[in-house]
């Protein structure tokens, strides 16, 4: 349905902020995680409260993205939209762990809704030309969320206190729910299908399982656990009747035939790879400059500041090229700046000054920003808007299940790297350093090394040699993230070489008047 150009913004107002709230949530949370452990009184369960809100984001998406295709965009985006609000009220009323992680349960369901059904809107309500500019918008505030999050979480939590975490969510979502429930007016054409209410249940069933096992693995159980491996033999057998039930489905949660659609394909394995490959730089980066150069948790997130510029950038540059040459030639160019980047983040020392190492995160952030936008587009481009909730939401899934599982294996990676070089630079060291590094540091946690109290109560030998372990685990865990970014990089090519054609006798018309057709055709 046509929109005029002031309703427009005020649309595109009201998915961005929705889009701020959803990524960013989990990112600010796990900043003041601390504190609110402290005031509520969890350290032993304090990890369901960041997996009830992946674990229900994630099972939601796919779910979502299907009954947004069958019954409309705008239903099921308002009805995300309360429940996100709803939990993020509740959660600042928490008053113990079990209540918190229901409540972010109930955000994480709404959050499952907001990100894949925002970007389906803009290519239903944006013609072809526009689409490319509208992409790297949306994907400028989708990478900026993801390293504003920690600095704002750290804000707060410092000036106010860590109910405001959630409370900020209110009056955006307010806004955003406002703005959307009056001047978005979509198609009533949809495509009534029955659900496929089986393979959800097998879905968020193996999604659970997947998610807590990562999740509890090497913390609360051993990896070798009975707990963990019937974790990992639930999702093993969910996944596998999942697979079985869509095959034989009549309208699935999750359509494998998506994938015959060469771009789609690529573009969705290429971003489950990227959310690996970049996880490992805003994970290990801040832990790295506070850890090794010394100074607060703050400070050294707001040292991420130059990634996310360099990323806002190119994910605007990624939006605009794309309307100009193959999806596939521009992630070629991001793929190869992003392994650069990760390279020379693999060649940091503890002496190795804060502006060589600001330079490198901006060539990484200058790799990956065309991801946030070139993949959203290029994977649901193919689609018409009976089937794009589907294909954007199953790309996001794919997307944060590549993020999940990215940072529980660089955790595993970096930690037993961490471990084995103390225990050997302590032997050197002589037999009782270990127990002079200081009051409540444990080996197996490079956390008291983050703090500066800490630090000067260490005796100078047994520091540098703690820094030296801590330095070089965290190196080792870049370099590791290039097997998901060469990955990728493979991948890139199975999407083909495609773009899109705008038709400009027709092309503001409706997508029936666009095409995907060979860049080569063009010269490109």
């Amino acid at each position: 349905m046509e929109q005029t150009n002031a309703k427009l913004k005020l649309i595109v107002t009201g998915l961005l902020l929705a889009i701020l709230m959803a990524s960013m949530d989990n990112t600010i949370v796990v900043t003041a995680m601390g504190t609110i452990v402290g005031d509520l009184k969890g350290l032993d369960s304090f990890v369901w409260v960041i997996s009830a809100y992946m674990v229900a984001e994630m099972a939601g998406m796919p779910i979502f993205g299907k009954l947004s295709d069958m019954y409309g965009r705008k239903i099921f985006f308002l009805m995300g939209m309360i429940l996100f609000l709803a939990g993020s009220a509740l959660c600042g009323i928490a008053t113990d762990i079990t209540q918190l992680s229901i409540f972010r349960a109930i955000q994480g369901v709404g959050g499952g809704a907001l990100i894949p059904i925002a970007f389906t809107i803009v290519f239903d309500i944006f013609p072809p030309e526009k689409r490319g500019k509208m992409g790297g918008l949306f994907g400028a505030v989708f990478g900026l969320s993801s390293i504003f999050g920690p600095l704002l979480g750290a804000y707060i939590t410092d000036n106010l206190s860590w109910h405001w975490v959630f409370y900020i969510n209110l009056p955006l979502g307010i806004i955003g729910f406002i703005l959307i429930a009056l001047f978005y007016k979509e198609s009533s054409v949809h495509s009534k299908q029955k659900i496929d209410w089986l393979g959800a249940i097998a879905l968020v069933g193996a999604v659970v399982c997947l998610m807590f096992a990562l999740e509890l693995g090497g913390k609360k159980y051993d990896w070798d656990s009975t707990e963990i491996r019937s974790l990992f033999s639930g999702f093993l057998l969910l996944i596998i009747a999942f697979i079985f039930i869509e095959r034989n489905a009549a309208e699935p949660i999750i359509s494998f035939k998506m994938f015959k659609n060469r771009l789609y394909a690529g573009s969705t394995i290429v971003g489950m790879f990227y959310g690996a490959a970049f996880m490992g730089a805003t994970t290990y980066i801040p832990i790295f400059i506070q850890g090794v150069h010394g100074g607060s948790a703050t400070n050294s997130g707001l040292l991420l500041l130059p990634m996310m510029l360099s990323s806002t950038v190119t994910a605007q540059v990624g939006g605009i090229l794309a309307a100009r040459m193959s999806y596939r030639n521009v992630m070629f160019i991001s793929s190869v700046i992003t392994i650069a980047g990760i390279i020379l983040l693999g060649t940091l020392t503890p002496d190795t000054s804060r502006l060589v190492i600001t330079l490198y995160m901006i060539v990484v952030g200058l790799g990956v920003g065309f991801s946030f936008s070139v993949l959203g587009m290029s994977a649901i481009h193919g689609f018409g808007m009976e089937q794009r909730g589907q294909a954007s939401s199953t790309s996001n899934f794919l997307r944060s299940l590549g993020m999940t599982v990215g940072v529980t294996v660089y955790g595993t990676i970096q930690n037993n790297e961490f471990k084995d070089l103390l225990k050997e630079g302590f032997k050197k060291l002589g037999a009782g350093a270990g127990n002079a590094a200081a009051p409540g540091f444990k080996s197996a946690d490079p956390n008291g090394l983050l703090s500066e109290h800490a630090r000067s109560m260490m005796p100078p030998q047994v520091l540098h040699n703690i820094i030296d372990a801590l330095s070089s685990s965290i190196v080792h865990t870049f370099l590791w993230a290039l097997v998901p970014a060469g990955m990728a990089f493979l991948f890139i090519f199975l999407m083909g070489n495609e773009r899109l054609v705008i038709n400009r006798q027709q092309g503001a018309k409706g997508d029936a008047k666009t095409a995907l057709i060979p860049a080569s055709d063009k010269g490109v």
